[in-house]
């Protein structure tokens, strides 16, 4: 992702319907051996469009020479025509979406695949997650003469692969990733073989598919169903893939380390139909809301979901309870993340477009509304306000994480630590900011019972969790450090 863009909402084209969740930086996607390689990753990518809607590119390679498109906006905007895809020869792709960055050149310089003639020649790579480091090893390498082309915190690996003094490129391609820290999964191609490799922690998902004689990388199994490949396994923290005529080769170049999957994929980043850690994304979610009934339950008529992410949660609240899930607020799907940027005097109605209050089933009862999480309360104000308007008789809100009160460093785009709600007030106090009668988190041991845990191990937690307890596992460098002076005057532009 960007390390200068990060946590500034500012820089964001963030539709103001959407900016009170948590956003994925990005989705990776990657084909080997298949004459279909740019149509399948184009599919692959359109099942990861969650992960990242404003970018999207495709880099092939047909055994002479690459080809690529990149291009702003969703897959289906830049994918959809047989001349975009027969220009992408060859039988093996990657592909990557993202949640990017405002700002002309700067944002069009940033969209992955990055491409780079290297001494053994071609080398594209695509990059779900953030380097803790970025800043730091950036002034290094500008420091020895490398000249940057984007933003993005993955052109730092390139460079670190360039100017390794290893022959081999799979020995160029971990020390370069040894001199980094952070969270990454990656997918890469070189002439005729492709790359997938996941951080010691294993912050980020990655897993690896089936397709006839071919091989598929993928964020998510969802990409994996789209296209008809079948699920081999996931990528293992710390762990390297080359995929060649050969078959795959599994490495363990890294010191191994506790593993520390991101536990908010299983609230609200990953798609609920993928499995991850031999664990369905639905069903985990149903049974949060389930240990959200059995924690804070109240007397009510009905359980709302707020559409989209809250149903999975609901659903299973209402089934633990016994209280009755009802769609009580209807989502408009027919309006884009940026479908306009309104002025300050309608901006307050612009939650309309995207929810509307089931004002026939709300009226004169007690709601229970149920969501993934609270980033700033935007939202979730006006949402409250929509079922009172609409006659609820009583609304409490049940929230499926526990209060962020941290920013991410590790790939998600969050704001900063003034801006998060939980941060700056108790839970009694949000409740009476946004209007509810009452508001219940899910507690920590609550959210790892739902994910299959005891409890949380407090000394040594089984999960990345730093969003609730600001207990980062990988070094925040850049964030910690002195980085020293930005290098980047010509890339300020947009």
């Amino acid at each position: 992702m960007d390390p200068l863009a990060q946590h500034s909402s500012e820089t964001r084209t963030v539709s103001p319907l959407d900016d009170d969740h948590f956003h994925d930086e990005c989705g990776v996607f990657g084909v080997f051996n298949h004459p279909d390689a740019a149509a399948l990753t184009a599919l692959g990518l359109h099942a990861l469009q969650h992960r990242g809607q404003e970018a999207a590119g495709i880099v092939s390679d047909d055994g002479d020479i690459f080809h690529s498109h990149r291009a702003l906006g969703s897959v289906g905007d830049n994918f959809n025509t047989e001349n975009v895809i027969d220009r992408l020869k060859g039988s093996l792709a990657i592909g990557h979406v993202r949640y990017s960055t405002a700002g002309g050149s700067t944002a069009m310089r940033n969209i992955q695949p990055l491409y780079a003639d290297l001494v053994f020649g071609g080398f594209a790579i695509a990059h779900n997650g953030n380097l803790t480091n970025a800043r730091t090893c950036r002034r290094d390498l500008v420091e020895r003469g490398c000249i940057f082309q984007s933003t993005s915190d993955t052109e730092t690996i390139l460079h670190r692969i360039a100017t390794s003094r290893h022959r081999k490129v799979i020995d160029r391609f971990i020390d370069a990733l040894r001199g980094v820290t952070g969270a990454y999964s990656l997918v890469a191609l070189t002439r005729q073989k492709m790359y997938g490799v996941r951080d010691p922690f294993g912050v980020r998902p990655l897993v690896l598919g089936r397709i006839g004689d071919g091989w598929v990388l993928a964020s998510e199994t969802c990409a994996l169903d789209i296209i008809g490949a079948e699920f081999e396994r996931d990528i293992e923290p710390g762990e390297m893939v080359i995929i060649s005529e050969d078959g795959v080769k599994s490495y363990k170049p890294f010191a191994p380390v506790e593993p520390k999957f991101c536990i908010f994929e299983y609230i609200y980043f990953a798609r609920p139909d993928s499995v991850i850690g031999d664990r369905n994304v639905y069903s985990v979610r149903k049974q949060i809301g389930a240990e959200l009934a059995r924690e804070s339950h109240v007397d009510a008529d009905m359980v709302v979901p707020v559409p989209d992410s809250g149903v999975p949660a609901a659903i299973g609240y209402a089934a633990e309870s016994g209280i009755p899930f009802d769609l009580g607020i209807i989502r408009s799907h027919y309006m884009g993340r940026t479908f306009i940027q309104p002025s300050d005097k309608i901006r307050n109605l612009g939650v309309k477009l995207k929810h509307n209050a089931n004002r026939s089933w709300v009226k004169g009862k007690r709601i229970i509304l149920v969501d993934d999480s609270i980033v700033r309360g935007t939202t979730s104000l006006k949402i409250v306000e929509m079922m009172r308007n609409a006659g609820a008789k009583e609304v409490h809100m049940r929230i499926s994480s526990p209060p962020t009160t941290h920013p991410c460093y590790y790939g998600i785009d969050t704001p900063n630590k003034d801006k998060l709600m939980a941060h700056r007030m108790s839970v009694e106090e949000m409740a009476k900011h946004i209007g509810a009668d009452s508001l219940a988190f899910i507690t920590h041991d609550g959210l790892y019972r739902a994910v299959g845990e005891e409890k949380r191990n407090s000394e040594c937690p089984q999960f990345c969790d730093a969003c609730f307890t600001g207990d980062y596992p990988i070094p925040l460098v850049d964030k910690d450090g002195d980085p020293g002076p930005e290098q980047l005057t010509l890339l300020s532009e947009g």
